[in-house]
């Protein structure tokens, strides 16, 4: 890689820009927090403490005012800012970073897709949850054949939060592209898909069930692939019990996992991957396990170490993509494909029908 670092402009510095976007920035080779953009003056100083190099802009149109002094835009701000922003940034001549989900509709996601193409510039989407430590010991036990054939899919990304937080992402406004099935839906579907390829047929629940809530908080999806796995992903904040993270069921055995990856929570308290001995592993007591015949949480079965998560993967693709021509670890024609069967689980939650893709 290059000697110089790419600078990099972080629009947004709420959760996802502070947690998850500029700590892996940061300490990925090839890359450079430059600049932050947020009005906040809160999250200003925040910044300036967690990364004392870093600039401060108050609005995008003022770091891309600036845009031949920056190599890349990452976009962290609320969901009904993704198009605009990227296509405001792609249009300035900047690779651009996405948080998902990266538009409202998969029609948007094909049009950036063609702007980006069209400029000959790059355009990738943080799907973190590709590199979770359950998904990538599931991708591995699949790659081996240790299920046999996959026959159903079960993804739960499952919270206990009774009382709603507010905030645009329960915003019960269309504009603000809120609720579950966007939110946690948008890692569960493109996981599907991810493992299982194109979807025919979807099936969806989408449903209010706190008291002042404006927006779904309790989902449930279910695909029939092309290949014929079917997949049922559960997105809630209402699982006063939680279920396994995955149960993944084959003709010669199953997979059964639970707990998240613990990547989120030690960057919530601060941890580095760069500073962190044994980053994303977990203690062994959360390794899932395969077998047939009987409940993992009665014995049945191996245990099945899982492997390390790896968050800081994806932004040393990025850099490796925009460095030396890598591969785009997430693209946008990916994420519309993931988009057209969220717009078809919303019809069908919102209309009692199954819906063909």
């Amino acid at each position: 890689m290059s000697a110089t670092p790419l600078r990099v402009g972080l629009v947004g510095y709420g959760l996802a820009g502070s947690v998850f976007h500029a700590p892996l920035i940061a300490t990925t080779e090839g890359l450079a927090l430059d600049t932050v953009v947020t009005s906040n003056p809160e999250r200003q100083k925040q910044a300036r403490t967690e990364h004392p190099d870093v600039r401060a802009a108050a609005t995008p149109d003022e770091l891309l005012a600036r845009a031949d002094d920056l190599d890349l835009v990452v976009i962290a701000s609320p969901n009904k800012t993704h198009v605009p922003l990227a296509t405001a940034a792609l249009k300035a001549g900047l690779p651009v970073v996405v948080d998902k989900p990266i538009a409202g509709t998969a029609a948007e996601a094909r049009e950036l897709a063609a702007l980006a193409e069209e400029r000959g510039l790059l355009l990738s989407v943080f799907q973190n949850r590709r590199w979770d430590n359950d998904f990538l010991t599931l991708r591995r036990l699949l790659a081996e054949g240790e299920l046999g054939d996959v026959w159903r899919f079960e993804s739960r990304f499952e919270r206990w939060r009774p009382q709603p937080k507010g905030g645009w992402r329960e915003s019960g406004d269309p504009a603000e592209i809120g609720g579950l099935l966007y939110d946690l839906g948008s890692h569960v579907v493109d996981q599907a898909l991810v493992l299982f390829g194109p979807v025919t047929q979807v099936y969806a629940e989408a449903v209010v069930r706190r008291a002042g809530a404006e927006t779904d908080d309790d989902t449930f999806i279910a695909l029939t692939h092309a290949n014929g796995v079917r997949s049922h992903l559960y997105a809630s904040a209402t699982t006063a019990q939680l279920g396994p993270r995955f149960r993944v069921l084959g003709s010669k055995a199953g997979y059964v996992k639970y707990g998240l990856d613990p990547q989120e929570a030690a960057l919530r308290e601060g941890q580095r991957p760069d500073t962190t001995a044994g980053w994303g592993t977990e203690r062994e007591s959360l390794w899932g396990r395969v077998g047939s015949g009987e409940s993992p949480l009665t014995g049945g079965g191996r245990v099945e170490p899982t492997l390390p998560g790896d968050y800081p993967a994806y932004y040393a693709a990025v850099a490796k993509a925009l460095l030396d021509g890598g591969p785009n670890p997430v693209t946008a024609l990916e994420a519309a494909s993931a988009l057209d069967v969220l717009e078809a689980a919303h019809r069908s939650a919102r209309d009692a029908v199954v819906v063909k893709l």
